[in-house]
């Protein structure tokens, strides 16, 4: 594709967009802070996993103000299931920015938030204000790959830097006053028709600009880099109970991985060390408790972006009254199988809490 041809793809998007636009709760205004969420929840996630997250965020936060004066529990408990929890706590720890602040008007000033990239910066700035910025996320990168026929790695520096070239050239190409739709199109384009497999080229508003389909190399862009193996973790804990049924959990520290949430009391198992024994070494060294493990009862797989891991729970059995001592969480606390619901958990951990609530009966 050429740069004389940046005009016209921009026209026929813009025709395309004006009648094959799908109806997204944030779309159709230009307030930031609605626009802001959907493209952090948008990450990673597709479309039909978003909206109902976003309608009950939007109805709990109504205004960023109201975001910004959450507790990070309740925001935490409402992202629940959409993973990549610390889009979540940056987005709370931005809202108390913006709240004093303002938003501020332009993708680099957008950048200055917590956890606001370069892509989502452009994405709001474009849609919300109208700055001819390029938002190059996945869905654009493919549709430029393909548009350009890029036979080299996606995921090269020099790749990279000519993409997002190609998207503020582009970017610029579009009529002022549409900035934002253009944005939204070309991300709609790449969602919907210029899909990762089986691209919709029949009825692709671009189809005779794309240099992949004049080639027939549409199935085979964007070239991906080669994949390192992705390893495999056990982590192993244990279901503690006191005398009136309830559950010891723990919140982890804010930082790292799955900050903030619940979780029952696990760690991840050395080389070669069995599970009983990496199940006991969690309560001992995390809480204090010197615990005994019984029977394992639950066991639930989970994938991350790097990594894998399976999760062991077994029975714990405390002599006397547990009287936990934090060190290694933010705090803990005991709690029914039904008060769980109140609660944030990773998906592992929610997978543990199902199978209290519908156990028969309790443990021990």
């Amino acid at each position: 594709m050429l740069p004389s041809e940046y005009a016209a793809l921009v026209g026929r998007l813009l025709t395309w967009y004006d009648t094959a636009a799908a109806a997204l709760p944030w779309r159709g205004q230009h307030d930031p802070y609605p626009i802001w969420l959907s493209e952090v929840m948008l990450q990673q996630t597709q479309v039909a996993t978003v909206i109902p997250y976003f309608e009950r965020f939007m109805a709990a936060f109504p205004t960023v103000q109201a975001l910004a004066a959450a507790p990070l529990d309740d925001v935490l408990k409402l992202w629940e299931g959409l993973g990549y929890y610390s889009r979540a706590r940056n987005l709370h720890r931005a809202a108390q920015m913006v709240a004093q602040s303002g938003f501020p008007r332009t993708a680099e000033g957008l950048q200055r938030l917590p956890g606001v990239g370069r892509y989502t910066a452009g994405a709001i700035a474009a849609i919300a204000y109208g700055e001819p910025v390029a938002a190059l996320d996945g869905n654009v990168i493919r549709v430029l790959t393909r548009l350009c026929d890029v036979a080299d790695p996606v995921d090269a520096p020099s790749v990279q830097q000519s993409l997002w070239q190609a998207a503020e050239a582009l970017a610029k190409a579009s009529p002022p006053e549409r900035i934002g739709d253009y944005t939204q199109a070309i991300m709609e384009l790449g969602r919907e028709v210029c899909r990762p497999r089986n691209p919709a080229c029949s009825t692709c508003p671009v189809q005779a600009l794309c240099s992949a389909y004049a080639a027939g190399t549409q199935a085979a862009r964007p070239v991906k880099g080669a994949k390192t193996a992705i390893p495999h973790y056990d982590y192993a804990g244990l279901f503690v109970a006191d005398r009136a049924g309830r559950y010891l959990i723990v919140q982890r520290r804010p930082e790292g991985l799955l900050g903030g949430l619940w979780a029952f009391p696990a760690t991840r198992a050395a080389p070669r060390e069995a599970l009983k024994s990496c199940a006991e070494r969690a309560l001992r060294e995390g809480l204090g408790l010197p615990t005994h493990a019984g029977e394992q009862v639950f066991k639930v797989a989970h994938t991350f972006t790097h990594f894998r891991m399976t999760l062991h729970l077994f029975i714990g059995v405390v002599e006397g009254d547990p009287h936990p001592e934090v060190s290694e969480y933010a705090g803990f606390t005991w709690a029914t199988p039904a008060d769980m619901d109140g609660y944030a958990f990773d998906r592992a951990n929610r997978h543990a809490v199902i199978f209290l609530q519908q156990a028969d009966k309790r443990l021990f």
